[in-house]
Order: structure tokens, then C-alpha cells, then sequence
């Protein structure tokens, strides 16, 4: 929660409170509301957003949301741009390159205290469990975390996967040692993975049909062969996935900016998994190099990390908790982070 002690120093500094004014700040961070927020006035506003890591079909919902009006009801024009993962996307809205990005919800906690400081705040839940996965190809003979001991397995630098991996392993029953790692440019892993220089690498769970499609087209794949996942949220309960944040400026200078962008995005994101073959035909319409068939399976992947206990979007702060306690105990970060340095709460749909 943005509370009034943290938002007034800010406000302050760019001239919009005075120190009387501070206890009146909280006002701007108003509770969120379950009807679709509407626009004060008829001005739209231009907003740059990330995705987690180029554009994929788990993106489809933005596209939904755009396709719909969801967004210009918002009054809000939104350019859906590819991401590079937490690091760089919190770089980019640090920048001013971009308002709003998706952020990993455990990959965000990390970067909270790692240097270049972003200050930032996640207001919409895409995933309520953890996304992150070890993927391998039947050659490989991985079926279990357990068969990863002496493989190699290539990563990205900053990606989330890599760095709870040890959380992972030791809940198998493992050492993060036990296994070899190869750093790869985010490009080159894939087709890395193909050509069998790779045992195996870290992906996400919704991307199983658009690997499985480039390796049936490799040949890689034989008739009734799947690829292996090995999702961390088997092992690691309290990982959250993806959500949606932006820059705590933002929040607090543009709240009502937010408060559209999160309704229409939640809206966008209901009518997706509700519809997957919809929503990979939209998906399809604005990003043609994707096939409605993939762009639809990849919905259809996503829908029961998007469902839980809580409210599409709703993020429970004892989940919020729970997770920094898991990072905090691999030395990822100090004991002093807290739920309410991640999660503008105000401003999350409700429950």
C-alpha cells in the first residue's frame, strides 16, 4: 500500500503537495473499484506497455482488450511493445520509454534491491501461481527434476527462472550445482534447445504449444511425442507469476491512468480465457506472424495459472509474503522487504 509517509516526499519533490498537504496524499491512491473505471474527461492518453518477453500468446488478452475498446473506453490508446523480462522492463519504465510492464511478481522482488534502483509498484495479477518451467525434448530423457543432474540447461542472465532455481532444487532434493548452466542470448536458446546443444532450458509453461510447433517442425517431435515441463510451481507453492506494474510516480501522480488501464486489461483478460479461440483470432489479426491455432492453445495453457482462490487480477498480500519469504531465504534480498514495497494494494481490483 502507498501509504501517506511514502507518497508525499514524492509529490512533493515534483511540486504537486506541499508538507501540510502530506496527510491529504493518500487520497491520490484511491481503493479500487469493481466497476470498469471511466475517464474523468474525454482526453485519451497514449500509453507504451511491455510485455514479459517479446509477444506471445499469453499476450492475447492486450490484444482482446484493444480489439474491444476496453482500452479507448479507458480513454486510453495503449502500444503493446515485446518486453526483455523483469530487469530490462523496469529499466525501460525507469527510462520513461515506457509507463506500464509486465513484471514477474518473484523476478520484481529481487530487482526491488538490486541495483539500479527501480522504484515501482504491481497493481494487476496475470498469474496467480509461478509460470517458470525447465522445458526438454524427449531425447533428452528429463522426466522429472531429479533426471536434470549433469544436463545442460541454458538460461539468460536476469531471468527469474535461473535465479530461484536453488528454491527449486532443493525442493527436489537437489543442488542448483547439480546441473550445468549455459548462458544464451534470449534469441538463441530456442533454436539452441533445437539443434540438441542443449539438454534442456528454462522457459514458461504457456509457451508448451508454440516449442512443441517448432519442434515438430524440426523434426524433433515424433507423432503422440510431447515436450517435458517441469513447472517450479509443482515444488514452489508460494511463487506468484506475471503481473502488471508500473513506476510508483505513476501511481501516485496518474492513479486514475492506472485504475483504467488495470479494469480494461482485467476485462480483456476474462473474455480471453473464456474464449480462447477468440482470443487467438484476435491475436492473430494484430500480430500475423502468429497463428491462430497457437495463439489460442497458449490461452488455453494459461487458464489455470490465471484462476485461483482470489479475483482475476486480486493479489492476496499473505501470497505477496509468502513468496519474498522464499527469496529472502535463498540471500536474494534483506530481511526489511515487505508485501506493501511491491504491491500498490489500493489499487488492485478487488477480491
Amino acid at each position: 500500500m502507498l501509504s501517506p509517509k511514502s507518497v508525499a516526499p514524492l509529490l512533493a519533490r515534483r511540486g504537486l503537495l506541499t508538507a501540510a498537504a502530506g496527510g491529504a496524499a493518500a487520497a491520490l491512491i484511491g481503493c479500487g473499484n469493481n466497476k470498469p473505471h471511466r475517464p474523468t474527461s474525454s482526453k485519451i492518453d497514449k500509453v507504451a506497455y511491455l510485455t514479459g518477453f517479446n509477444i506471445t500468446g499469453q499476450d492475447a488478452f492486450l490484444y482482446v482488450a484493444k480489439e474491444k475498446g476496453y482500452f479507448r473506453d479507458a480513454g486510453l490508446d495503449v502500444d503493446i511493445q515485446a518486453g526483455a523480462g523483469t530487469q530490462r522492463n523496469l529499466a525501460t519504465l525507469k527510462s520513461g520509454k515506457a509507463q506500464i510492464a509486465c513484471i514477474d511478481v518473484a523476478g520484481g522482488i529481487i530487482e526491488s534491491r538490486r541495483p539500479p534502483f527501480v522504484d515501482f509498484r504491481i497493481f494487476t495479477t496475470i498469474y496467480q501461481r509461478g509460470v517458470s518451467c525447465i522445458v526438454a525434448l524427449p531425447t533428452a530423457g528429463i522426466h522429472a527434476p531429479q533426471d536434470l543432474r549433469g544436463k545442460k540447461i541454458g538460461y539468460t542472465v536476469g531471468g527469474v527462472n535461473r535465479s530461484i532455481f536453488p528454491a527449486y532444487a532443493s525442493a527436489a532434493g537437489m543442488k542448483d550445482s547439480d546441473v550445468v548452466w549455459v548462458e544464451m542470448a534470449p534469441t538463441g536458446i530456442r533454436p539452441a534447445l533445437m539443434a540438441g546443444q542443449l539438454d534442456a532450458s528454462t522457459e514458461i509453461v504457456v509457451g508448451r504449444p508454440a516449442i512443441e510447433a517448432a519442434a515438430r517442425a524440426a523434426g524433433k517431435l515424433r507423432p503422440g511425442e510431447t515436450v517435458t515441463m517441469l513447472p517450479y510451481s509443482d515444488l514452489l507453492r508460494d511463487v506468484v507469476g506475471n503481473a502488471i506494474g508500473c513506476l510508483t510516480e505513476t501511481a501516485v501522480t496518474n492513479p486514475d491512468l492506472v485504475r483504467g488501464f488495470r479494469d480494461a486489461a482485467v476485462r480483456g483478460l476474462v473474455d480471453t480465457i473464456a474464449d480462447p479461440d477468440a482470443a487467438g483470432e484476435i491475436m492473430a489479426k494484430h500480430v500475423p506472424a502468429y497463428t491462430p491455432e497457437i495463439a489460442a492453445a497458449e490461452v488455453t495453457e494459461m487458464i489455470p495459472y490465471v484462476r485461483g482462490s482470489d479475483a482475476i487480477g486480486y493479489l492476496d498480500p499473505v501470497r505477496v509474503r509468502a513468496c519474498i519469504a522464499l527469496i529472502q531465504g535463498l540471500g536474494l534480498v534483506p530481511a526489511d522487504v515487505a508485501p506493501e514495497n511491491i504491491v500498490a494494494f489500493d489499487l488492485q481490483p478487488h477480491r
